[in-house]
């Protein structure tokens, strides 16, 4: 008898791409992690953000199940994807499998990961500051991508990170960057709206930068733009985002 083929395809840089934007372009994600009374996986959805170096970061009340769970135990699945019209199993999807670790008030990352998390979800400013909310990073340590129907791939963990020195550097610089990038050109998250050609929506802003890339966002649509390379700091982050939206298509 012959061996059946393999259904998964080779890890390639298309698909390592694809998983990083279905990943970092996702405003909320079905999380699941093991109920420490019974044993069995226990899904709900979160709020998704991502920090510097692309972990994705979830807020959550300390008085949830799913934080009790990982309270218990760190492991826990996130799936990212959105289902487009007509068949769902036709679309991109990314299941993540992570260990968590709680960011409290205090932590360094604690004042960057709250103001990014606000930057893709304004209206959490109503409870972020409860104090029975906390922060999780969602360290990836493996993920499977189904990129459509004959497109499975097996990711590693540090496919998904942003892997550079100048994560710290940017950290500490992006929010007056993209500041004096907008005092300069008014228009750029609308041009970039443009140039990439995004769902028509009300006013685009730009809502996050990194290394790899750069998030704007309407409303309830988000979009993420991967560089070919990583930057170096904010400025050639910035430059990057200008040359999409002003050069001459």
């Amino acid at each position: 008898m012959k061996d059946q083929p393999s259904p998964i395809r080779e890890t390639d840089d298309d698909a390592r791409k694809l998983a990083r934007v279905l990943l970092r372009s996702a405003r909320h994600a079905a999380l699941a992690v093991l109920d420490p009374e019974t044993g069995f996986p226990f899904a709900s959805r979160v709020l998704l953000a991502t920090d510097i170096d692309g972990v994705p970061v979830i807020l959550v009340s300390r008085l949830s199940a799913h934080t009790k769970a990982l309270a218990n135990d760190p492991r826990a699945s996130l799936l990212t994807g959105e289902p487009g019209k007509g068949d769902p199993l036709a679309y991109g999807r990314l299941t993540t499998q992570c260990l968590v670790e709680p960011v409290e008030r205090g932590h360094a990352f604690h004042e960057r990961i709250r103001t990014r998390f606000l930057e893709r979800h304004d209206k959490a400013k109503l409870y972020i500051d409860f104090p029975d909310f906390l922060f999780f990073r969602l360290n990836p340590k493996q993920a499977s991508l189904n990129g459509g129907f004959g497109r499975a791939y097996r990711l590693e963990g540090n496919d998904l990170i942003i892997q550079s020195p100048a994560n710290e550097a940017i950290a500490a610089t992006a929010a007056d960057a993209v500041r004096d990038l907008v005092e300069r050109h008014p228009d750029v998250a609308e041009r970039l709206a443009t140039r990439l050609k995004v769902p028509e929506s009300g006013s685009w802003r730009i809502c996050g930068i990194d290394p790899a890339g750069f998030d704007i966002i309407s409303g309830d649509f988000l979009l993420r733009y991967e560089f070919e390379t990583l930057a170096v700091d904010s400025d050639h982050i910035c430059s990057n985002i200008s040359k999409i939206a002003y050069s001459i298509p």
